[in-house]
């Protein structure tokens, strides 16, 4: 504190980077919930990307009908506009909703026969690394950002965490393989969060950043959806008539919304930390108290989920390094 009684702005960050650490814990909560939504929703239309598409596609009407409405959702596509006229926004900077789609059609293809605690274990692997390497690039809001030993240990830490959490699936190679695309997902979905605030930063507003995303998502998951009814035909299943199936997009928006908004504050890799954290414990907890079929989470699964909280730990308490 200043001798006026306000605050330095090096408390002022500290506290923003806390809030929005807390902010992300609980959206990482919220993700593990929308993963065994669209994991469900995919089980009954018997086919994954027909579930991704209605859960980007309701995440996406939703937007649609608030950003227009609002002055500051107006406001936000007039200067995302102009920004990417003046190249201020480079194209491909706009490309984040591509990673968001291959994360949601993850999950209604994988959960399924993974459970909700593998896949975000999964998730967390590719996640850590690739957020590591993203604010060493310098791709978010933030600029570039230090790789130090204690964040490195951690990003390792939380691959072998992976490795002890489907070591009991090791006989089961189909089951492994599916492991590898929330890997992927996982991967990209540290560069999609930098991406986005950069679109937040040029557009100075959250929910137009968050039109961007679903509205690049939605168009990748039509053209996938069209190759898969081309090669496999209709779904055989049917829609769901329980409302809470259909609640995968809002929980989406909300999650974009909340990453795009605070990613300036925390860097890619501390947001991804928190954002894990509440994944994990969420994850979890839906696998012990509402198990399905596929989600009986072993010792194995159990040890994996904590030794990856252990390794979010010691990277999120590493010291800031110098840029």
């Amino acid at each position: 504190m200043t001798t006026t009684g306000t605050a330095t702005p090096q408390t002022l960050s500290a506290t923003r980077r806390t809030a929005g650490v807390a902010l992300a814990s609980v959206s990482g909560v919220a993700v593990a919930v929308q993963s065994r939504i669209n994991g469900e929703l995919g089980v009954r239309l018997a086919d994954g990307f027909a579930a991704a598409v209605v859960s980007f596609g309701l995440g996406l009407l939703v937007l649609l009908v608030l950003v227009p409405a609002t002055p500051g959702g107006r406001r936000g596509l007039v200067t995302l506009r102009r920004a990417l006229a003046a190249g201020a926004l480079r194209p491909w900077q706009c490309l984040g909703g591509m990673c968001g789609a291959f994360l949601v059609a993850s999950q209604g293809l994988t959960i399924g026969t993974l459970g909700v605690a593998v896949f975000t274990v999964a998730v967390v692997a590719g996640q850590s690394g690739s957020s590591l390497a993203v604010d060493r690039a310098g791709i978010g809001p933030t600029g570039r950002q230090p790789i130090t030993r204690q964040r490195l240990a951690g990003a390792v830490l939380t691959v072998l965490a992976v490795g002890l959490a489907v070591g009991d699936r090791l006989s089961a190679p189909g089951a492994l393989a599916l492991a590898l695309l929330p890997l992927l997902a996982g991967v990209g979905t540290a560069w999609q969060q930098a991406v986005n605030g950069r679109v937040r930063a040029a557009a100075d507003h959250t929910l137009t950043a968050t039109l961007v995303n679903f509205a690049v998502g939605a168009a990748t998951l039509l053209v996938a959806f069209a190759i898969d009814l081309a090669v496999r035909g209709w779904p055989t299943g049917h829609l769901p008539s329980e409302p809470w199936l259909y609640l995968g997009g809002p929980i989406g928006i909300v999650f974009i919304a909340i990453a795009a908004a605070i990613v300036r504050f925390t860097g890619v890799l501390l947001l991804g930390l928190a954002t894990i954290a509440g994944q994990i414990v969420g994850a979890v907890l839906l696998d012990l108290v509402l198990p399905t079929a596929a989600s009986h989470p072993g010792v194995n699964t159990l040890l994996g989920a904590a030794l990856t909280m252990v390794a979010v730990l010691i990277a999120a308490l590493a010291p800031p390094g110098r840029r």
